[in-house]
């Protein structure tokens, strides 16, 4: 049997050969839900909130909820200074970017909410599957197995478990935005991942240091986890619950460290360089997915140094991530290795057209675009819920 036994250290040795690679140049059951864009309105921004206070969000039918606070909008300065101490050349050259206002979690999905995502796979799976019409399969929203617990939970336990307040992790940047895409037709309010701009904008919180909280590094462990605060009972680090540390001045808690964050964008070490000397709107500075590897991940995590957390520190996903999954091909949905990966959502003030939501929530690399249409096993149609 294949045990998760992966360090992170002999995975960081990896992963750093397999990035330079990068810059220089999973067969899962799958469930989908789709409703008709003529019966389900597309989702709307949260309309009903102020954009300068911040809103709480219900997800229907449960007792679950979260809080989403105002990032306002603004031009900052993307990346670090060539003299800011333990920068990467992957975070300059340094360029302006205009960002409209949205709210952010205030802390990253935990598994409170995810849960309810991945509980969907058990409660179709009880009922005769539902042919969804070709052209409706594009408002599907697909669904992962359960999680293979023979081998994750063991490790997650040695964590702390799988509880309501702990960050949910080990979710591909596909499934994630596969949840946000289900919350959405949930709540009929738009919800998405963040782009890696508007991550940056948000954790700096109109700072201009290497950290929201100054240049000093030794502070850090007020306001994250990460690899000198982060240990666990047997020694190792592990996550934590949500909210236990000091919040960015925008309201953001365990915005450096705990669990990395999912960003929209593909990873690419030279894509500033087409920014230098402009100032760019933010969608304009989106690196839209073309391939499955690398992706965006940003914030550091619970096993990172302390300069992996800087607010321009960024970090691309790699098939070492999910090395061990015992699924051929290789799973869409889990990271068999990230138990370190996680996410927050956004959602803008004004809501974009029905055909640039499905941009942001759904796959755009032809390998996972391929396994799901081959091993989609169940499918429903669904009314949303109602219109806020």
């Amino acid at each position: 049997m294949v045990r998760f036994a992966f360090s992170h250290r002999r995975w960081r040795a990896a992963l750093k050969l397999a990035l330079a690679a990068a810059a220089s140049s999973a067969v899962l059951g799958l469930v989908g839900v789709a409703c008709s864009r003529a019966e389900s309105p597309a989702p709307q921004a949260a309309a009903s909130a102020n954009p300068s206070e911040a809103y709480v969000e219900k997800i229907p039918g449960t007792d679950a909820s979260f809080k989403m606070v105002p990032i306002p909008g603004g031009t900052y300065t993307m990346g670090s200074p060539a003299a800011e101490k333990e920068r990467k050349d992957d975070e300059g050259p340094q360029h302006d970017v205009k960002i409209e206002p949205f709210f952010m979690e205030e802390h990253e999905v935990t598994w409170a909410e995810y849960n309810l995502f991945l509980d969907n796979y058990n409660r179709l799976s009880s009922k005769p599957p539902v042919p969804i019409p070709t052209d409706k399969l594009a408002d599907a929203v697909t669904y992962p197995t359960p999680m293979y617990d023979v081998e994750a939970a063991p490790k997650l336990e040695r964590m702390g478990g799988r509880g309501p307040k702990f960050p949910a992790v080990i979710m591909s940047q596909f499934a994630a935005r596969q949840y946000t895409k289900w919350l959405s037709r949930k709540t009929n309010r738009f919800y998405r991942l963040p782009s890696e701009a508007e991550w940056e904008f948000a954790a700096r919180a109109n700072t201009k240091t290497a950290y929201f909280f100054g240049d000093d590094p030794a502070k850090l462990g007020d306001y994250g986890w990460f690899n000198k605060n982060a240990n666990e009972s047997d020694g190792d680090t592990g996550y934590h619950e949500i909210m236990k540390k000091k919040p960015n001045p925008w309201g953001l808690y365990d915005i450096y460290g705990n669990a990395a964050e999912w960003c929209v964008d593909q990873y690419d070490a030279d894509w500033y360089k087409r920014f230098a000397g402009k100032v760019t709107d933010n969608k304009d500075t989106i690196n839209w997915p073309k391939t499955q590897y690398p992706r965006v991940l940003r914030g550091g995590f619970y096993d990172s140094e302390a300069a992996e957390c800087r607010s321009a520190a960024r970090l691309g996903s790699n098939k070492l991530m999910n090395a061990v999954d015992p699924q051929i091909p290789r799973s869409p949905h889990w990271m068999s290795d990230g138990f370190f990966i996680g996410f927050r959502i956004i959602s803008p003030v004004t809501a974009p057209p029905a055909a640039e939501q499905d941009k942001w929530w759904d796959a755009d690399d032809a390998t996972t675009i391929d396994t799901i249409k081959r091993d989609r096993e169940r499918k429903e149609l669904v009314t949303p819920g109602a219109t806020k």
